[in-house]
């Protein structure tokens, strides 16, 4: 039991969070260090007074944080871009300059719950964080719909964000949450499930097998914050969404297995695509084949953002 209490932590309140979301300066830096020429237009884009900082509040009375920026010739094509693991809305501004300066979308960039300035001591690990952006794909509408009749959107997470953006899909189309401005998804190496991933790292970081450490954890945080491992499922999401998914996966990734993303594409009705980037390892496919990667993405939209 204190095994799992200690497992539950490790994964949920992970140590170096104020070092690494919560720096914004060393967000910045990490940008500047890995993406120069993004960082240079992001320096720009700070001069001419057009990135911006929205909160939203929850029904828990939690502030909720995101940037974003307007597409320099106004449009109703936006992108909602979800960060990884201990990441922030600033470790993304690659992507965002992908979308702004490459496609000429807007962009919303939220900090998840727990990271950046939004507030929260845990990782949710995609799973409420699902419902968090469906709020802020709301928001996106209200910030960028008019003058257009409504916003159309495309969800593109990375990691945890890209399991946070299947979660999204399998919800967008029923009960409550139908959301008829998305439009599509990209999901750039994400996990099938939390239970497969964190068995995963059981086993590569601690060489443990799933037995009985990890269903404790999974029960304990089911106690705690009302939701388990195995719930938190991406891959049943993606069963249960009938649009369009572009799947992209490091053929290198040993963090996120590159097994998972054939597992997901499987599970996923047509329309789907499916793109490896060659000999790249784990949510580095942007950074190692920039234009091939902007290539994929760019012909998707152009297939599906109608």
């Amino acid at each position: 039991m204190a095994g799992a209490f200690y497992l539950l932590d490790y994964a949920l309140c992970p140590a170096d969070m104020n070092s690494r979301s919560r720096n914004i300066d060393s967000s910045f830096q990490l940008i500047a260090n890995e993406y120069p020429q993004e960082s240079q237009w992001l320096d720009s884009v700070m001069v001419a007074g057009a990135l911006h900082d929205i909160y939203i509040e929850d029904d828990n009375g939690q502030n909720h944080h995101a940037l974003y920026i307007p597409a320099a010739i106004p449009t109703a094509n936006t992108a909602v871009v979800l960060h990884g693991y201990t990441d922030n809305s600033i470790r993304m501004m690659m992507i965002a300059y992908m979308y702004s300066k490459e496609l000429g979308y807007n962009v919303l960039l939220p900090d998840l719950y727990g990271h950046g300035l939004t507030d929260g001591e845990t990782i949710r690990m995609g799973y409420l964080d699902r419902l968090d952006a469906l709020r802020w794909i709301e928001t996106s509408d209200e910030l960028f719909g008019d003058p257009f009749s409504g916003v159309r959107v495309v969800v593109h997470g990375i990691s945890m964000g890209a399991a946070t953006a299947m979660m999204v899909a399998g919800e967008v189309e029923h009960g409550l949450h139908q959301l008829p401005y998305v439009k599509c998804f990209v999901a750039d190496c994400g996990y099938t499930s939390v239970w497969d991933q964190f068995e995963s790292e059981l086993s590569a970081q601690f060489n443990l097998p799933a037995f009985p450490l990890l269903h404790l954890s999974s029960w304990l945080c089911q106690l705690r914050y009302g939701w388990n491992f195995k719930e938190a499922s991406p891959l049943e999401a993606v069963k249960r969404c009938g649009l369009p998914i572009l799947f992209i996966h490091g053929e290198a990734d040993t963090f996120v297995p590159t097994s998972m993303v054939h597992e997901l594409y499987e599970a996923k009705s047509s329309p789907k695509q499916l793109w490896l980037a060659p000999g790249v390892d784990h949510a580095h496919a942007y950074r190692d084949c920039t234009e091939e990667y902007t290539k994929q993405v760019k012909d998707f939209l152009n297939e599906y953002m109608q």
